[in-house]
C-alpha cells in the first residue's frame, strides 16, 4: 500500500453516488445492515474489507486490490453463506463513517466525531445495526450531511 491507500476492516456501501463505511467487530451488525440498506436500494462496495484512497482533498471507498474476483459484489449473510448482490465496481468518495454499537451505549444528542483517514475528516456517527429505524436514519443522514444535522456544524 502506498501512503495515499490504507486497506481496513468493514463494510462499504454506496448511498447514491456516496460511500458509506460500516465499522465494529464481526457479529455486531455490519452486514445485517448492508444488507437492509442494498435491499433498499443501495449496492455493495466491498463486504470485510475496504480500500481507502485519498484523492486530493477527499477519500474514496472501493474493493481492495487484492481481493479475490470470486468475492467481488457478495457479502456474508450468517446462515446463507456467501450470496451476490447488487454492486458498484467504482470507486465513491467516503461521506460518513456508522460505528456498529448497542442502543444502550448511543447518546441521545451526540457530540460531532470524525475519523481521520489518510489526512482527511470524515464525519462518524453511531447506530444500533439492529434497531428497526437503524437504514432510515443511515439514509437521512446521507441525505442531510452533517452540517444540517443539529450539533454537527
Amino acid at each position: 500500500m502506498t501512503a495515499s491507500r490504507l486497506r481496513i476492516d468493514g463494510v462499504a456501501v454506496a448511498i447514491g453516488e456516496e460511500a458509506v463505511l460500516l465499522r465494529g467487530k464481526p457479529g455486531s451488525g455490519r452486514s445485517d445492515l448492508a444488507l437492509r440498506l442494498i435491499d433498499e436500494g443501495a449496492r455493495l462496495i466491498s463486504d470485510e474489507q475496504v480500500e481507502l484512497e485519498r484523492r486530493g482533498d477527499s477519500v474514496f471507498a472501493m474493493v481492495p486490490a487484492l481481493m479475490p474476483q470470486h468475492l467481488i459484489g457478495r457479502i456474508e449473510a450468517r446462515g446463507l453463506g456467501i450470496v451476490p448482490v447488487p454492486h458498484v465496481s467504482v470507486a465513491l468518495p467516503l461521506s460518513w463513517v456508522f460505528d456498529m454499537m448497542p442502543w444502550p451505549e448511543i447518546e441521545r444528542m451526540p457530540a460531532a466525531e470524525q475519523a481521520d483517514y489518510l489526512g482527511v475528516a470524515v464525519p462518524v456517527l453511531k447506530l444500533d445495526p439492529f434497531g428497526p429505524s437503524a437504514a432510515a436514519k443511515l439514509r437521512l443522514a446521507v441525505k442531510c450531511g452533517p452540517n444540517l444535522i443539529m450539533g454537527r456544524s
